[in-house]
């Protein structure tokens, strides 16, 4: 077992599965989050609770965070009782989906205390953070990138997608945008075959066998939406944010966003109509109501 302290912050559905992997290939842990009930979860898996994000500073030279929104990430770094306070802390690996500006922030403000930030953000989901087959978008000095890959690899396969502060921010936005638009096409045309009569499961093998096979088409439907559960563990609100993430993204680099524009107000009323902690698979359901049918593929019983 490896015998340095690795500081994780944020437990909430990706954070706690990337914990129960790091436990699993024998990393010693000091975590933190505000909710007591990961908190413990965490303990009861081999980790060390900490105080605050200070704490956890205190305790690891290596801190990685994992959180919800570009406000949360800063606070967590910078606050009161932040990261930059810490006395042992020597870099940040930032797997948040934050945004270039966000990223760029943290690096220089770290960097003030001496402190390296990988920005690093991450694609596969809570399976992949539990299989450790996550993809990791890291940008930041190689020297840095190269001392944390041996534990990057325990989650899944690294990528030093550039060295300047925010590179990897930026290919995540654009891996989001993809995998928001795929989804948001997939939900509108199933229920489109649904009331035209066609079988859900057959429209996903068929997709599955020829040029229209997304990853939506692979995985989220099978898993998520013929079988009526929605919880592939991905949150509406969470989308939402990353694709207008893309966009401010894009209008600052004066780049087309017609096509983007029109995802982000399908996931926009997808989050007002279901709710922002809604599973992101809930996405056609708004459009199954507008239509009359459910795409599902449990049994016949598919046309309200």
């Amino acid at each position: 077992m490896n015998n340095t302290h690795i500081g994780l912050i944020g437990l909430g559905n990706m954070g706690f599965q990337m914990a129960a992997r790091l436990r699993e290939t024998g990393h010693r842990l000091v975590v933190f989050d505000a909710r007591p009930e990961p908190m413990s979860r965490a303990v009861a898996l081999g980790a060390t609770a900490a105080a605050s994000p200070t704490d956890v500073a205190d305790r690891a030279e290596t801190v990685l965070t994992s959180l919800p929104t570009p406000r949360a990430s800063l606070e967590v770094a910078t606050g009161g009782e932040g990261i930059i306070h810490g006395s042992r802390v020597r870099r940040v690996v930032e797997l948040s989906t934050i945004g270039a500006h966000t990223a760029r922030q943290l690096c220089a403000l770290l960097a003030e205390r001496g402190i390296a930030v990988l920005d690093c953000p991450v694609s596969g989901g809570t399976a992949g953070a539990r299989n450790g087959t996550l993809a990791l978008m890291a940008s930041g000095p190689e020297h840095e990138f190269a001392s944390v890959t041996p534990l990057l690899e325990a989650l899944g396969r690294p990528f030093l997608v550039a060295t300047e502060p925010g590179a990897g921010q930026t290919m995540k936005l654009i891996n989001n945008l993809m995998a928001a638009t795929t989804l948001a096409a997939t939900a509108e045309v199933m229920v489109m075959g649904v009331k035209a009569g066609l079988d859900p499961t057959v429209m996903i093998d068929v997709l599955n066998a020829g040029s229209g096979a997304t990853h939506a088409s692979r995985d989220k439907f099978p898993r998520a939406v013929l079988p009526r559960t929605f919880d592939f563990g991905f949150a509406t609100g969470l989308m939402t944010k990353d694709v207008q993430l893309y966009l401010r993204e894009a209008a600052k680099l004066g780049t087309p966003t017609e096509l983007a524009e029109a995802v982000a107000r399908r996931w926009e009323e997808t989050t007002d109509s279901q709710g922002p902690d809604a599973d992101f698979t809930t996405i056609v359901k708004p459009l199954e109501s507008a239509a009359g049918v459910i795409v599902d593929g449990r049994d016949d019983r598919r046309r309200r």
